[in-house]
């Protein structure tokens, strides 16, 4: 599954993840298939697994993800005020400081509630019979290519994009839900996702370094001319212009020396574990600028067109660390699928036989002007929901937690420099969870540890 450094998921059908989740018997011809099928999934989200895999084959994944990713990156340049007016309009918000001229990322945030989820697909009325997602809406057109003439009208249907691929998401991960509760026995992954009532969809930009530039220079506009503004803008493009000509659309730079080195200094977003069940991703789309403009007949302030910048490679530039190898692995995944990543609380809920993914997303070498757009769903239980440590080891450990059951694992000095670095980084999960928190808790200490008093990471 691994490759000098590269970890290339497994990939699940949907028309087999729709076969598996489903109540009906297979046909008898496909018993055999299905089962090994089913068996895969839990070894790969597993305790010997890496704790994630992709879904590809989605209907409409490849319209949906190719409206709404760019208006990450078009909403993240925004004048403030503008993009302020745009998303209260969606009924939006942020939880990054947006004015913060020097931030990493930029996030577009929206509740999304599974019942109106669960009304847009066919088959309603029997949750593990329910088939494709609605997926069509009348604003989606196959062959709609047309570019809006005002900047306004290309964020008309922002939020109805938004919630139709966060709906079809949080689809994906209640049937990956259903196949793992089948497994486990029980229905307590499913019923804890829909109790929870809500689900939470992120849109975000990963800045290049030409974004802050922008950023800043759209900042100082306020108190210069015009014309200052667009020299320092253009003067920037074209200091790097033939330099960025030659690396356009191209990253297949050293990824060997990325995926290895884990350089901290060289992350988009630090290392971390989600906290939450399920979290649910598109394949992230890579953004290059290409062209300089400037609109006279508004009078606005000069801006650049991006570009998308299909990777060769399939990297994602999401890195997880194996606690199997002791090894950083950078992810590969195709452009039209999900990934599907287990976070602690079904670690917990599922008595460690799903594995939560220690992951973070480093930036391509030698491409600073480059820009990641991706759509996140986080699903998780609902905050009332109890934890109980009854059968489960806490004790994880993600340096070498499946050797140390007896106390026999690895210590210290038989990690690598990089494994050490991300232990000093990442709160451990017993100094978080305690036996009968909420989940409300779980997630507040989890918050505090990473970003709060302690100082244990920057919040990017």
């Amino acid at each position: 599954m691994e490759e000098a450094g590269v970890l290339e998921l497994y990939e699940l059908h949907y028309s087999d993840l729709l076969l598996l989740s489903s109540t009906s018997p297979v046909p008898e011809e496909g018993e055999e298939r299905a089962e090994r099928i089913k068996k895969t999934i839990m070894e790969t989200l597993g305790p010997t697994g890496p704790g994630l895999l992709s879904i590809t084959g989605v209907p409409k994944a490849s319209i949906l993800r190719q409206r709404l990713l760019p208006l990450a990156s078009k909403l993240a340049l925004l004048d403030h005020d503008r993009r302020k007016h745009i998303l209260k309009e969606h009924n939006m918000g942020s939880d990054v400081p947006l004015k913060n001229p020097d931030r990493n990322v930029s996030s577009f945030a929206m509740q999304l509630k599974y019942a109106q989820a669960l009304e847009s697909a066919p088959g309603k009325t029997n949750n593990r019979a329910r088939s494709n997602s609605n997926l069509e809406s009348a604003h989606l057109d196959d062959n709609d290519d047309e570019v809006t003439d005002s900047p306004e009208d290309e964020f008309a249907n922002l939020s109805d994009i938004f919630r139709e691929l966060g709906y079809c998401m949080m689809e994906l991960g209640l049937r990956v839900a259903q196949i793992c509760d089948m497994a486990i026995g029980g229905q307590e992954l499913e019923r804890s996702l829909l109790e929870s009532g809500t689900a939470k969809g992120r849109l975000i930009h990963y800045h290049s370094s030409l974004d802050n530039l922008l950023i800043k220079a759209s900042g100082r506009r306020k108190g210069s001319t015009k014309k200052q503004a667009y020299c320092e803008k253009n003067q920037v493009l074209l200091s790097r212009s033939e330099q960025k000509q030659s690396e356009r659309c191209n990253l297949v730079a050293n990824v060997n020396e990325v995926g290895s080195s884990g350089n901290q200094g060289n992350l988009w977003q630090q290392w971390h574990y989600d906290y939450g069940i399920f979290t649910v991703l598109t394949a992230p789309m890579f953004l290059l600028p290409s062209q300089l403009s400037e609109n006279t007949a508004t009078d606005q302030f000069p801006v650049f067109c991006d570009k998308d910048c299909p990777c060769p490679t399939g990297h994602s530039y999401l890195q997880i660390f194996d606690a199997n190898t002791n090894d950083v692995l950078m992810v590969k995944t195709s452009s039209e699928s999900f990934i599907i990543q287990v976070g602690e609380s079904a670690d917990i809920l599922s008595r460690g036989k799903l594995r939560s993914t220690l992951h973070c997303v480093c930036r391509p070498p030698n491409l600073e002007n480059l820009s990641r757009e991706t759509f996140v769903v986080f699903l998780q239980p609902a905050w009332s929901k109890t934890f109980s440590m009854s059968d489960y080891n806490v004790q994880h450990n993600m340096l070498g937690r499946h050797s140390s059951n007896e106390g026999n694992g690895l210590s210290e000095h038989d990690f690598n420099e990089v494994a050490r670095e991300i232990h000093k980084i990442v709160p451990p999960l017993s100094s978080r969870l305690k036996d009968g928190m909420t989940f409300a808790e779980f997630s507040r200490e989890t918050t505090k540890q990473y970003y709060g008093g302690s100082g244990l990471q920057s919040n990017s």
